[in-house]
């Protein structure tokens, strides 16, 4: 019986340490900031109005100058804006 555990639990450990390899790697390719698409609290880094400097400190779900990086030509897919597009929301 205890060997029947070993034998599930490694290859449970198998097939996720397989799932996290696939994930790094999709991961890994090019990136780009979207924004418009962060969470209150979860954004990646300063705001592109400068009221702060840090991630993890938007204020509000999906803020315009609030950003992500996601996979590089996938913002608009997820409703966001691009940095250019942002920042000329910004100036109106």
């Amino acid at each position: 019986m205890h060997s029947h555990h070993l034998l599930v639990s490694t290859a449970l450990t198998a097939v996720m340490a397989l799932g996290l390899g696939a994930t790094a790697q999709a991961e890994s390719g090019p990136k780009e900031k979207c924004f418009g698409i962060a969470k209150a609290g979860a954004n990646d880094c300063a705001n592109l109005s400068g009221s702060h400097s840090c991630a993890g400190l938007a204020k509000t779900d999906h803020g315009a100058d609030e950003w992500n990086y996601v996979a590089k030509g996938s913002c608009h897919a997820l409703h966001g804006r691009t940095l250019d597009e942002a920042k000329m929301d910004l100036k109106k």
